[in-house]
């Protein structure tokens, strides 16, 4: 019996190489297609997949709330997810949703299909090549700093000079310093762009929680010489 396969991604390229891969699956079969969540319910409704790969950006939505809510109403439904990023904070963020697995746009082909198998056969489970390397790294982040180095590093997320984590902290200007001097040691970092790009890979910190909104993060993101002091 073959797997039945729908895939919804915004990009004619990636549709057409995954059916590509299909066709050439004598296990597989491609049902159905779609280039928005919307249409991808018409699909999945209409053709009763086994699997669905989903790209993690959609053109009317984010796939991650479309993996939410089939986890809640098709359990039984292998569902893959998909991003451009090969990192481990998309990773995270598909199983946190429900995903049965994921797999980085760029993966060889034999990857692609151990996700999609894998899907097939425990909707309920979650695999991802580099998993357990993954959450080790996550792990180690959070074991890395202290208490009052993670409320420092919150403090930068939120765009605070020195002077005003010191005051928000009720510390002296140079234990804030030193605070972050640490923290900045332990992440192997030399300023606020570096310490929070090393805290997202580490998984200490979510792009949502600082990207959601314009503010002064955002510039010390954007650039590379931002100063605290």
């Amino acid at each position: 019996m073959s797997i039945r396969l729908v895939v919804i991604d915004g990009h004619t390229l990636c549709r057409y190489g995954l059916a590509q891969v299909a066709e050439d699956q004598p296990d597989l079969e491609l049902v159905g297609e779609a280039p928005t969540i919307e249409s991808g319910h018409v699909q999945i409704d209409t053709f009763r997949p086994d699997v669905v790969v989903t790209d993690m950006a959609l053109p009317d939505g984010e796939g991650l709330a479309l993996v939410q809510h089939l986890r809640q109403v098709h359990p039984a439904l292998g569902v893959v997810m998909t991003a451009s990023a090969d990192a481990d904070e998309p990773m995270f963020r598909a199983m946190e949703a429900g995903a049965s697995a994921y797999v980085a746009k760029s993966a060889p082909v034999p990857e692609i299909l151990a996700a999609i198998r894998s899907a097939a056969v425990a909707p309920a489970s979650f695999s991802a090549c580099g998993l357990a390397e993954a959450l080790g790294r996550r792990r180690t982040g959070e074991l890395l700093l202290s208490p009052r180095e993670k409320q420092v590093l919150s403090l930068l997320m939120d765009g605070l000079s020195i002077g005003a984590i010191a005051r928000s902290m009720h510390l002296s200007h140079s234990t804030a310093k030193t605070y972050t001097a640490r923290m900045y040691d332990k992440l192997g970092a030399a300023n606020r762009t570096q310490a929070l790009m090393k805290a997202l890979r580490l998984g200490l910190i979510r792009p949502d929680d600082f990207f959601h909104e314009p503010g002064p993060l955002n510039t010390s993101i954007i650039s590379c010489n931002a100063s605290l002091i």
